[in-house]
């Protein structure tokens, strides 16, 4: 680490040992339930501040039965969601001007702390939370997300886990799908005195719903999370320690469709990928501790260590037969259907291990019209990959094991990548008068990355010495917002901020990060009854970078390390409105959200104008109506819609039919019953007319939607 960042650091920890610290994702310092560390707090806090925000709280967790975080999400302004299993493993949420690949573009946080494996040289979210033991998520858009970050051109996701309830409880949840797959959700929790605890495990038995080749195996999962927490307060300390765990076996692969093969039967699967898999497991640990110092005067220091290692074994060679196939060969098409032998295909384990660590905190101090955050955020990360290969043959439709891949295991296969990171930084919520609120941020982020690549499978001898890579940036990032209460009802808000997206692990002596000018302007109308809100944004690129991977191909084919497309813009408009109905003894409680989106490069800085980014959506929309009863029997219906969307960079620019997605629209339904003084039973419908369609084209070819499937469910509340 150089001189300038050991200062930065060292400064930093002076403030902290003094007590002027606290988390930089706690908004409300006086929260009455410990543990429920928040972005926004709920959706009447989302609806008064200064930018684009939203609350999934647990009300729609819970009644949804949610399992997904892609199905729960479409329903958020803002969001985009490129699906890739069509079971949520592994999530590709963007936000505004911020791509969904792998989740690599926003930033995202599990009670207020970093959560991708290496947020800063590797963020593509490979590992997830488990949706399902989350209390609410939280998003959060426009000049306030300065507070957070790394990622602060799009926006925040916030994952809130289940809190330390008051009082002795606990909840038990269970469903059974028609395809015999199970989840089961438990935690029990309360407080004696000044100690508090809770334990809380998911178990997750998932049966798949595509079909192998010649073959008897699932294309399901299986997921174990356990969670334990612990509390001690008193009148001015809040310690909270938290403890996850989690384990993953799923049968996934990096192989779609042929489009051909797709329209004939969405739901098969090569037996080409019949031995592909991933094994992930991940372990989290934090401890924060919260000082009230007066009643205007708060602070809390959160350390934090989290440890992932996943090994995801996949085939080498189905990209090239794919793309063969869809060009018409009927040699690479006998292959994928297997009924012509080949030799020496190679199965990679990618193998890799990840690590990050850091200490963060914020002060709040709230004077006059003015809350004052002051913070900062000590941050290391890294990724080591080791990835040995496998040959195997197909011979009569098999995969027969051949042995190991001879020679050593080097260059991209064989690396370390790391990133220290030092963050400050200090926003004030100043309230000008009692009609306008302003917002004002700034933020720091120090940054230094390297890689190192090895020759040898002993890692006794360094790569060539192009392939040792290093860079250094520190970038500035202000922002503005506010919003005016025009009247009781009426109110505008605008804001523009800084957004940087770090370059990761790969980057080169010299490179900048993405920078963008981010905008946003909109008005909200609320009476109490009826709530709608129409916000537009604008983001201006001079440098629009790719962070590259085998799942999300830059433009220009690069599978590593990041590629600068140059000048993009992206604009659009959200908008929502939501409304509570009565038609006799029913309540009808109504939600619509629609996003519009244009994002193209501009042709500055070398790249050709008007070519559309890939993965963005032009159109979303999701409509959610409940039909609900003081008898206990309460209905929702949830439609959604995504745009059909470009697969590459420029799709409108090609003639090519496999560069874009399909559009899709699918509705689902719940139905729930309570029962007097006991518990509630649930059926929930996914995708009720099977409409499955292209949803994705990566990592490698057509890959569909869930097909229609129902559960049946159990909650219980003891």
């Amino acid at each position: 680490m150089n001189f300038k960042r050991t200062v930065l650091a060292s400064s930093m920890i002076t403030v902290m040992s003094a007590g002027l610290v606290m988390n930089a994702a706690v908004a409300d310092e006086n929260t009455a339930i410990l543990g429920a560390v928040t972005v926004i707090g709920d959706r009447e806090a989302a609806r008064e501040l200064p930018s684009s925000a939203a609350v999934v709280d647990n009300q729609q967790l819970t009644l949804e039965a949610t399992t997904d975080i892609n199905q729960v999400l479409k329903t958020v302004s803002g969001v985009y969601i490129q699906e890739e299993d069509g079971l949520g493993l592994r999530p590709n949420i963007g936000i505004r001007a911020a791509a969904p690949g792998r989740s690599q573009n926003i930033t995202l946080m599990e009670d207020g702390v970093l959560i991708a494996p290496a947020p800063y040289s590797n963020p593509a979210a490979y590992y997830f939370p488990t949706t399902m033991r989350m209390h609410s998520i939280e998003v959060l858009k426009g000049a306030p997300l300065l507070r957070y970050g790394p990622q602060t051109v799009g926006g925040v996701v916030n994952l809130i886990s289940t809190p330390i309830p008051e009082k002795n409880k606990g909840r038990a949840m269970f469903l059974l799908s028609d395809e015999g797959s199970t989840d089961l959700h438990l935690n029990y929790g309360g407080k004696s005195g000044q100690w508090g605890y809770m334990l809380e495990t998911v178990q997750r038995n998932n049966e798949g719903f595509k079909d192998i080749d010649r073959s008897n195996g699932d294309t399901g999962f299986e997921i174990e999370d356990y969670v334990g927490k612990l509390s001690w307060e008193n009148d001015r300390n809040k310690v909270l320690f938290k403890f996850q765990r989690s384990l993953e076996a799923s049968n996934e692969t990096y192989m779609g469709l042929t489009d051909a093969d797709f329209r004939r039967d969405e739901n098969r699967r090569y037996g080409l990928t019949d031995n592909e898999n991933m094994d992930n497991q991940h372990t989290g640990i934090n401890l924060s501790h919260t000082f009230q110092w007066t009643d205007n005067l708060s602070s809390t220091l959160t350390l934090y260590h989290n440890k992932y290692k996943r090994d995801w074994f996949k085939s080498g060679d189905g990209e090239d037969f794919l793309d063969q196939a869809n060009a018409g060969d009927a040699t690479a098409q006998g292959i994928l259907d297997g009924n012509i032998d080949v030799a020496g295909l190679e199965f990679k384990h990618n193998s890799r291990e990840y690590e990050s660590r850091g200490v963060q905190g914020n002060f709040n101090w709230q004077i006059a019209n003015h809350e004052l955050n002051l913070g900062a955020r000590i941050h290391h990360d890294e990724m080591d990959r080791y990835q040995p290969v496998e040959i195997y043959d197909q011979i009569s439709g098999q995969m027969v094991y051949q042995g190991m891949k001879a020679g050593e295991i080097s260059g991209s296969n064989n690396r370390e990548e790391e990133a220290d990171a030092v963050s400050l930084w200090i926003t004030d919520d100043y309230q000008v008068t009692d009609r306008l609120l302003l917002n004002l941020s700034l933020r720091v982020e120090d940054v230094e990355t390297g890689r190192k690549e090895f020759a040898t499978s002993d890692r006794s001898t360094l790569a060539a010495a192009d392939k040792q890579l290093s860079n250094d940036y520190r970038e500035y990032l202000a922002g503005i917002a506010a919003t005016y209460d025009l009247t009781d009802n009426w109110q505008v808000l605008g804001g523009y901020h800084d957004g940087m997206t770090p370059l990761g692990g790969g980057s080169q002596d010299g490179e900048e990060p993405e920078k963008s000018g981010n905008y946003e302007l909109g008005a909200r109308f609320d009476n109490g009854v009826f709530y709608s809100e129409a916000i537009a944004f604008y983001s201006d690129f001079s440098n629009k970078a790719e962070l590259c991977s085998l799942a999300t191909p830059c433009a220009n084919g690069q599978t590593s390390g990041s590629s600068v497309l140059g000048g993009a813009e992206v604009k659009g408009l959200e908008f929502q409105a939501g409304s509570l109905f009565t038609a006799g003894s029913f309540y009808i409680p109504v939600d619509l959200m629609y996003t519009y989106t244009k994002a193209e490069t501009t042709g500055d800085a070398g790249t050709v104008s008007g070519l559309k980014l890939q993965n963005i959506p032009e159109n979303i929309f999701s409509l959610r109506v409940g039909l609900e009863h003081s008898n206990g029997w309460n209905n929702y219906v949830v439609a959604k819609y995504i745009d059909k969307t470009c697969a590459i960079l420029g799709c409108n620019k090609s003639s090519n039919a496999f560069d874009e997605t399909d559009a899709l629209t699918t509705f689902d339904l719940i139905s729930r019953y309570q029962f007097d003084k006991g518990p509630e039973v649930f059926v929930k419908v996914v995708n009720i007319f099977d409409r499955q369609e292209i949803i994705s084209r990566s990592p490698i070819g057509a890959r569909p939607n869930i097909e229609r499937t129902v559960w049946a469910g159990i909650l219980y509340d003891f």
